[in-house]
Formats: C-alpha cells, sequence, structure tokens
C-alpha cells in the first residue's frame, strides 16, 4: 500500500509543561479545532467519573485532575498530519516525558501565563535539551488573574537559559483578554466572545488599537506601545538564518515578506538558535488554532530531524540509520501499557516499513517477535492498520519479548538504536496482596505495571522476604497501586515509605585481601591489593585495572570487579548501596592450581567489606528541590516549617499574587507533607518537588537510621 500522507507533511510532537499548565485542555482544543471531536470537555467536568477528556481517561487521572501517563493522539491541520503525545507535569511522572520526547520530533512547551517558568517546566527543557528536540513556547492562561506575558518571556531567558522570541503579543490580560498580536504578518487578531465556534477579526496594527480595544492596564498598553521594537527584534533574529534577505534587507531597506519570515523562523526554530514564543488561553479558546499553525509552519517534520544513532553494545555511536520508507525496518519501543487490548508496545518507526504478519527481531534481546495486530491510538481507542512507515507512531498488540527502550529491526540488516536514560527511584514502599488468595494475581499484576514503566523497580527484601517496591515519589507508588485495583482488579496494601539512602567513603584507603582455603585435595587462594577513592558526588562506582607483570591474571581481573559490584550493594553501615568511589586493583598474587575466578570474586567482596571500615563511611540521603507557592500572608510559617525540616532556603520568587518560596530538603523529612502544609495555610498553598542530590546525613540522624536498621534486620 502506498503512502498516505508524505513524510514531509507529518508532525511527531508532545505537548510538555508543569502541572496545571493547561496541556491537557490545550489538547482538547487542538482536537476539537481540527475536527477529530465535536465536543469539548474540561478537566474540572471529569471528577465524577462520569465523563473524561480524550487523554485523560484513567479513572486516576480524572479524580486528581491531572495527567498520569502520556496519550497518543492523531489529527490534521492545513493537509499535514499531526501525532500530538500529551505527557504528564507532575514530578512523580517524568518517565512519561523522558520517553516521549525520545521519540518526538518537536514539542510544544506550555507555560502558565501567571506561574510563568515552573521547577517541572525546568526539568522537562532539560530532557528536551537531552534529546535536542526542537521546541516551541506557549504562554497560556493569559485570561488568569495576575498573568504577565513579559515576566513569563524574561523567566524562560533567564531560568531556562534559552533565547525566547515572541512572534506573538498578548492584547490585553486577566478579563481583558482580547486576543493577540501577529508580528510576522503585522496584524491584530481580536476575538469578540470566548465561545469555542468563535471567529476572531484581524486587525490593522495602529497606535491607538489599546484606545479601540479599551485596554486600560499600564503593562498591557506598554507592550502594545513597543510593538515596534518586538517587530525589530523578531526580523532582526529570523533574518540571521538567512542571509540573502538580510542582504537585502540591509542594503535596499527590502522588509522581508511574511513567507521569508517563517521560512527563516523555521530554520531558527530546528537549529534551535531561538524558540518562538506565542500566546493565549486554550480555556477560553483563544490562539490554538495559531499554535497549530506555528506546529505546521515551525516544528520540525521527521525528514529535518537529524538521522536516529545506531549503537553498539557499550552504547557508543556507531552509525545512523536514516529516516526513510526505503531502509530497512528499524523501530523503537519506548512505553509498554497494560490495556483492554491486551499488553501494547507503542512504536515509534524511524526507518522501513512493518507489516502485518512480519516476522522481525527485538536486537537488544537477541529475541525475535511474530507481529500480529497493529493499531493506530486514538487515546484509548484501537485503529487497526495493515503496516506503519517512518516517521509513524504506532502500537503492537502482545509482543511477549519486547521491553520499554528495546529496538526492533529487520533481522537481515540488524541495529540497536540509541537507548533512553532512566531516573534512579528516590522512595520506596513495602507492597502485598490485601488478601492471601491474591497473592499470585497480585504478584504478575505488580510484574506488569514494572514492565510498562521503568522507573518502578521491584525487589524482595534479602532479611524480611518483603516485596519492596522502588519509585520517583509518594504519589507515583500510590498511583500505581491504585491502577492494579482497576486494570487488573486486585487490590494491595503499602507499608510505610522508606528513603534510598546510600552509603559512601570518606577517605582513601588501601587494603590488601588474602582469601585461603584448605579443606584437603584442591584449595582456594586468591590476594588482592586496592585503593580505594571517594569520588564526586553523582559519579557512582569506577573500577580501574593498574596490575602489571600478571600479578592477577588478565582472566580473573573482571571477577574482582564482579565482586566488588555485587558487594557494594550491600553497605557496612546500614545494608544501603555504596556509591560515588574508584577501586583500582593495583596488585595481587595468585597459585597455579588453587586460584579461579570464584576465588577472585570472593577476594574483590572481603577486600570491598574490610577497607570501607576503615574508610569512615558515612550515610548519604536524597535532597529534593522543593518549590512552595504560597499566599504571603503564611509566608513566615511556611519558611519555619521547612528550616524545621532542616531544609536550607534557596531563594523567594513572585509568583502572580503568591510568593514561590525555593528549597532543598531532605526526602525523609517531606512524607505527607502536603497534608501539613493545607493545614498551615487554609489550603491555599501547593508545593512540587523533584529529586536534586545526595547529601551526607548529619551524624544525630545517621546513628537513629543505623540503630533502626540493624533492629529491623
Amino acid at each position: 500500500m502506498p503512502r498516505q500522507t508524505p513524510l514531509s507533511d507529518v508532525r511527531n510532537i508532545g505537548i510538555v509543561a508543569h502541572v496545571d499548565a493547561g496541556k491537557t485542555t490545550t489538547t482538547e482544543r487542538i482536537l476539537y479545532y481540527t475536527g477529530r471531536k465535536h465536543t469539548i470537555i474540561d478537566i474540572h467536568d471529569t471528577k465524577d467519573l462520569k465523563t473524561s477528556t480524550t487523554t485523560d481517561y484513567l479513572e486516576q487521572e480524572q479524580k486528581r485532575g491531572i495527567t498520569i501517563q502520556s496519550a497518543a493522539v492523531s489529527a490534521f491541520w492545513r493537509g499535514k498530519k499531526i501525532n500530538v503525545i500529551d505527557t504528564p507535569g507532575h514530578v512523580d511522572f517524568t518517565i512519561e516525558v523522558n520517553r516521549s520526547l525520545r521519540v518526538l520530533d518537536g514539542a510544544v512547551v506550555v507555560f502558565d501565563g501567571v506561574a510563568g517558568v515552573e521547577p517541572q517546566s525546568e526539568t522537562n527543557w532539560r530532557l528536551a535539551d537531552n534529546y535536542s528536540v526542537p521546541r516551541i513556547c506557549y504562554v497560556n492562561k493569559m485570561d488568569r488573574s495576575g498573568a504577565n506575558f513579559k515576566r513569563c518571556v524574561e523567566m524562560i531567558r533567564t531560568r531556562l537559559g534559552a533565547r525566547p522570541l515572541p512572534i506573538q503579543l498578548p492584547l490585553g490580560s486577566e478579563d481583558n483578554f482580547k486576543g493577540m498580536i501577529d508580528l510576522v504578518e503585522m496584524k491584530a487578531l481580536v476575538w469578540d466572545s470566548d465561545d469555542k465556534d468563535a471567529q476572531w477579526q484581524i486587525l490593522d496594527v495602529t497606535d491607538d488599537l489599546a484606545d479601540k480595544l479599551n485596554i486600560t492596564v499600564s503593562e498591557d498598553r506598554e507592550i502594545l506601545a513597543n510593538v515596534a521594537s518586538y517587530r525589530s527584534e523578531l526580523v532582526d533574529t529570523a533574518l540571521e538564518q538567512d542571509e540573502e534577505a538580510m542582504e537585502a534587507f540591509l542594503t535596499d531597506g527590502t522588509v522581508p515578506s511574511p513567507d521569508i519570515l517563517r521560512r527563516a523562523l523555521r530554520k531558527g526554530t530546528l537549529n534551535s538558535s531561538f524558540t518562538p514564543v506565542l500566546c493565549g488561553s486554550s480555556y477560553k479558546n483563544k490562539g490554538v488554532q495559531q499554535v497549530l499553525d506555528a506546529v505546521v509552519d515551525l516544528l520540525p517534520a521527521p525528514t529535518d530531524v537529524p538521522a536516529i544513532k545506531t549503537v553498539d553494545a557499550d552504547g557508543e555511536p556507531i552509525g545512523e540509520r536514516i529516516c526513510s520508507d526505503d531502509e530497512p525496518f528499524s523501530a523503537l519501543a519506548f512505553k509498554v501499557i497494560n490495556d483492554a487490548y491486551g499488553a501494547l508496545t507503542f512504536i515509534r518507526v524511524y526507518s522501513g516499513v512493518l507489516t502485518k504478519g512480519a516476522s522481525i527481531l527485538n536486537s537488544t534481546r537477541g529475541k525475535r517477535e511474530k507481529i500480529g495486530r497493529m493499531v493506530e491510538m486514538f487515546a484509548k481507542e484501537a485503529q487497526p492498520v495493515e503496516e506503519a512507515r517512518a516517521g509513524d507512531i504506532i502500537a503492537l498488540v502482545s509482543l511477549s519479548e519486547t521491553e520499554t527502550g528495546d529496538t526492533l529491526c529487520d533481522s537481515a540488516n540488524e541495529v540497536v538504536l540509541e537507548r533512553m536514560r532512566f531516573p534512579e527511584p528516590v522512595i520506596s514502599v513495602s507492597v502485598e496482596a490485601k488478601t492471601k488468595n491474591d497473592q499470585e494475581k497480585f504478584t504478575t499484576a505488580l510484574g506488569k505495571m514494572v514492565r510498562a514503566d521503568p522507573s518502578l523497580r521491584l525487589e524482595t527484601d534479602r532479611e524480611t522476604g518483603q516485596t519492596i517496591l522502588r519509585g520517583m515519589g509518594e504519589l507515583h507508588l500510590e498511583v500505581t497501586l491504585d491502577r492494579m485495583r482497576t486494570e487488573f482488579g486486585v487490590e494491595g496494601n503499602m507499608g510505610k515509605p522508606q528513603v534510598a539512602y546510600r552509603e559512601t567513603f570518606t577517605q582513601p584507603v588501601t587494603h590488601t585481601y588474602t582469601h585461603k582455603k584448605q579443606t584437603g585435595g584442591s584449595g582456594q587462594f586468591a590476594e588482592v591489593k586496592i585503593v580505594f577513592e571517594p569520588t564526586e558526588r553523582g559519579t557512582g562506582f569506577q573500577f580501574i585495572d593498574e596490575t602489571v607483570g600478571g600479578s592477577v591474571p588478565r582472566d580473573y581481573v573482571p571477577s574482582v570487579e564482579k565482586g566488588l559490584r555485587l558487594q557494594k550493594e550491600d553497605g557496612v553501615l546500614a545494608g544501603f548501596p555504596t556509591v560515588d568511589f574508584t577501586a583500582t586493583l593495583v596488585d595481587g598474587k595468585f597459585h597455579d592450581v588453587d586460584s579461579n575466578a570464584l576465588t577472585f570474586e570472593i577476594a574483590g567482596k572481603g577486600c570491598f567489606r574490610e577497607a570501607i571500615r576503615k574508610a569512615n563511611p558515612i550515610l548519604l540521603e536524597p535532597v529534593m528541590k522543593v518549590e512552595v507557592v504560597t499566599p504571603e500572608d503564611y509566608l513566615g510559617d511556611v519558611i519555619g516549617d521547612i528550616n524545621r525540616r532542616r531544609g536550607s532556603i534557596q531563594g523567594q520568587l513572585e509568583r502572580g499574587n503568591n510568593i514561590a518560596v525555593e528549597a532543598d530538603v531532605p526526602l525523609s523529612e517531606m512524607f505527607g507533607y502536603i497534608g501539613q502544609l493545607r493545614g498551615m495555610t487554609s489550603g491555599r498553598a501547593s508545593y512540587t518537588m523533584e529529586f536534586s542530590h545526595y547529601d551526607p546525613v548529619p551524624r544525630q540522624v545517621a546513628d537513629e537510621i543505623v540503630a533502626q536498621m540493624s533492629k529491623a534486620s
């Protein structure tokens, strides 16, 4: 079957933002204006569980009014096919943004016009930087009290280190938000009402525009008074991308046409020289069609982004695979979910064509997969398809061997695509089935949840036999258990949250360890001399071999490293993994008969156990970057409470009519914080937090933790 939509007419984009900035509301409008929906459902209408927005269809999303898992939808605008992924904004579900950005070609970053750049906006921006995703900014909620376009643009510049370039300016704000000025066409777009089908008038940009539209607020009038300078900045910045147009402009004063400007803006967006900024109010139905125009005009097609890298077994780039139907088939599995249709594996096809019934290779695991049903997802609805081509995002039903991050490819042209990076969990709880009869069903369901979400980890406590579930936060773990109830019909109990502490060296130690055992017949012998040295926070563990003269045979060196890697997971203070150190093997001895790989592994373990006790080991704890947004009346109480939690205040910022307090606080002190914060501020404050770094635990607190862990074991 020939290709239905030319590759150059495809846009794979994500809608990303901080929680409550209006991503899902914007997505609902996109689907309405592109004709994919005939009604609009708003977030606040879904709490009774009788209805849902298209992309927030999980019961947990409806009850909480937030996006929990990313959802894919597609629509057409101006003849272009737009595949949209609506992503969560809550820090506990950053994994969803991470894996979506990995396979998308562009992104619309939505900002709350009042709050501006919020903590999760920064996290998402960094992820987009990591994956080199071109993006446009959309300052939403310009109708809300305290909305300030200029402040938001300045925060994009200062807090994200970006180069924002407004291509629209708001006409008024708050209750008097009328529309926007299109700086490319130099026309004012003015809405007469907030109705979803309201049309906008197109007016000339004149000096008396503020008076005509009855705009009285001084900040809003100031923006309109400076339209010429905003337009000048737009032209100068855009023409940096077009030498010919720039020369004509400078020498002859030839004003570039809107088409030339859009072409230059597109080029600058794709190479990330700057980031175009638009504005609007999705809830009041103003500006969403213009965002769609910007997606078509400025964001890349799959053919506009660099070819996907192929890697070797160590993850090092060794080549690339061009996005084309004519190349051999390759795709990346970026998400697995459990659905009414069975296990759904979402893939982004990077090259070639995949047809129903094909036999392909999972090159990451060396396993073969037979392709049965293929579907194009519209949120929770599945539309069967017979084939998928380069640039497509589809789901495969009931793959047995494939997990998130795996590469699928043509077995005759084997490649492994660049993998995804996942965050480490910072919190853990014990979990168990509510009833003994459900234990097997509970374990199976838990395994499926962990397979679907790489930021979850599952393990068994060797001492207690308890099942331990690790994740990104209390809400993450709570939602996981709740989804097991709704998706698999099994309920579970959750224990008290535990912090993922770490242990580390504080001083260098050189230690020699001899493993010697004689029990009649052949014995066991191995000796190693290892230098252990602490390194910077976040560097993990590194093994270095500096032996000379065959003091430790080459074949046995990996066994020493294996012993160290196994033993470092069980620290000497409280049994937590040891991090941030190097172990350099400098010398050793062996016996021709009594030495083997196992004896050197045992020697590596023993050397670590004895050395770390001599190195003044300390406990490290995860420290969270916390932002509390509170009315000024409660500022003193909020700061006092953070100080009592061993937090350190990093700064304060005005956030509309509220104050945002930024602080670093140990995770162990943040459990149950939301209830106390609401009580302290009459429910008017909110907070967000994300992992920042590990810090040493104060001695007194560390002693308590060690005592608790000793008692538990």
